[in-house]
């Protein structure tokens, strides 16, 4: 004889199928509609064959289920039938529930429906993914390729780059920093970590894939694919919105410096005058017993968000909105690869390294939002930094700007005695010589204070020292793989979007400040 499925509820102390409960009574609703899928977590459904004894007598054979969320009636029907193998045309399951219902079940039509929602579904249907058309699953794949492929086509067209910087990318950086700004935290190191945490989990679940997969070769290259795909986004976001910055005019071409080199005598007299205005500022910034710097970081963070008022009078171009920089949780990561701050496009943050010198935080601090102002080289945000910095009300902030520029003079001045005496202009090399070692013999007690808590802090993040021996050599060891590896990857990036000098490009600032102080402040 044919069977019937019907879809039952069991009462709570005892499943439909158990053989020691009592047989329920079977009530018939109306066939089922998107109303009755509520159901309360209270219910355990069944799915039941009803079928006749020899004696005529009517008996149930039901298996327990949990009912979902959705239940796809559809699918419901389809399992039902291919279980009963039934030759008749079939109609809807009924449903039926073998308690009466609680006084909070909501009553539509005569129907009862309990109010909350079931557990989830197991096993009843087949799948609740959703396919999307050829079409559109074809372009989703194909979108960041374009993307990508159109930026490095139209990168070499400096109109178009900067037409794309002022009109799309700052616009949509600068929402994204309104954005974020909301939170205290860094939602870049946020990001970065959850990236990080999924990486290994979806590591782990490809490689599981593949080992358990019949066809591993389909199977590994369908989840790399979906790494690639997701890496292309990234990185074609990332490129429209900062790199196309690289290649459009900077800010010395817009603001007509020229950079044309820098002669001994100006590199002399403008790090002269930097160690002057040092050794002014110096005692009167906030101080220990020791001499050490210690402006409070909560103030300084406060008051960065202003520094650009006195310049941007100057330079209207970094004229802008600035937004609370965010203080890393991962200061100590940044230390050890020996950075002070990173400013990421796609959250519009300034993310800034706590753990640095506290004397060069001011100047980090404006460096950071010289690029939320839209200056992408690092050579010209070093620069508009450290004028920001000095033409500010400050004291703070001015004295970190000199400090940080006398660092850049005098390493310049070294750079140009070596350059001299390998190219055997001595006189030249003993007279930057003489005058390098004046400056150094010039400088406060508090500005050589400072120098040295720098040079110490950063000579201490190359090594690790946990008092074992074996240990220590080891961590240092991969502290400098590491170290070098970002270095080397970084290093790279810049020179890829038309920064020449890579990393050295951070102190290539030195032709823009003897530049600006030989053609606009001649006197000084």
């Amino acid at each position: 004889m044919n069977e019937q499925p019907v879809l039952t509820s069991s009462d709570r102390l005892g499943s439909v199928g158990d053989s020691t409960s009592k047989t329920p009574a079977f009530v018939s609703v109306p066939p089922l509609s998107p109303r009755f899928m509520r159901s309360s977590s209270k219910f355990k459904w069944a799915l039941c064959k009803k079928t006749r004894n020899a004696d005529g007598s009517d008996r149930h054979k039901c298996t327990t289920i949990h009912s979902g969320k959705i239940i796809d009636a559809l699918s419901l029907m389809e399992n039902a039938k291919s279980n009963s193998n039934m030759n008749e045309k079939q109609t809807h399951p009924l449903i039926t529930h073998t308690e009466e219902p609680d006084s909070t079940s909501q009553t539509f039509a005569d129907e009862t429906i309990p109010p909350d929602d079931p557990p989830p579904i197991r096993n009843l249907s087949s799948t609740f993914k959703i396919k999307l058309p050829l079409g559109i699953s074809i372009a989703i794949y194909i979108l960041p390729v374009v993307l990508t492929a159109l930026f490095y086509l139209l990168r070499i067209n400096p109109s178009i780059m900067s037409w794309v910087t002022l009109r799309i990318s700052a616009p949509i950086r600068g929402f994204m920093a309104n954005l974020t700004s909301v939170i205290p935290l860094s939602i870049t190191e946020v990001l970065f970590t959850a990236v990080g945490i999924w990486l290994i989990y979806y590591i782990i679940k490809t490689i599981k894939a593949v080992i358990r997969g019949q066809n591993k070769l389909k199977t590994l290259s369908k989840q790399l694919l979906f790494i690639a795909v997701l890496a292309l986004y990234f990185w074609s976001a990332f490129s429209w919105l900062w790199s196309s910055g690289y290649h459009a005019p900077g800010f010395s071409e817009r603001n007509g410096f020229y950079r044309s080199g820098v002669n001994a005598d100006d590199l002399i007299a403008t790090t002269s005058f930097f160690a002057k205005m040092a050794n002014e500022l110096a005692p009167q910034v906030a101080r220990d017993s020791e001499g050490n710097f210690t402006e409070p970081i909560n103030e300084l963070f406060t008051a960065s968000t202003g520094i650009y008022e006195n310049i941007a009078m100057v330079y209207p171009c970094l004229n802008g909105t600035l937004y609370r920089p965010k203080p890393m949780g991962y200061s100590w990561v940044m230390s050890r690869m020996g950075y002070t701050g990173m400013y990421f496009a796609l959250t519009g943050e300034a993310n800034i390294n706590t753990m640095t010198p506290r004397a060069s935080l001011p100047v980090t601090l404006a460096h950071e939002h010289a690029h939320q102002l839209g200056v992408h080289a690092e050579d010209e945000a070093s620069f508009v930094a450290i004028l920001a910095c000095i033409k500010s009300d400050n004291t703070a902030f001015a004295y970190s700007g000199y400090l940080s520029g006398l660092n850049y003079l005098l390493r310049a001045m070294s750079q140009a005695i070596s350059r001299a005496n390998h190219e055997k202009l001595y006189d030249v090399g003993a007279e930057i010589m003489l005058a390098q070692t004046i400056i150094l013999d010039s400088l406060a007690p508090e500005v050589r204070r400072d120098r040295w808590n720098s040079y110490e802090f950063w000579l201490s993040q190359r090594t690790v020292n946990t008092g074992i021996g074996f240990l220590d050599n080891a961590l240092t060891t991969v502290n400098e793989v590491v170290s070098d590896a970002v270095d080397a990857a970084y290093d790279s990036f810049l020179k890829s979007q038309n920064q020449s000098l890579g990393l050295q490009s951070y102190g290539a600032c030195v032709d823009l400040l003897v530049e600006y102080y030989t053609r606009f402040h001649p006197h000084f």
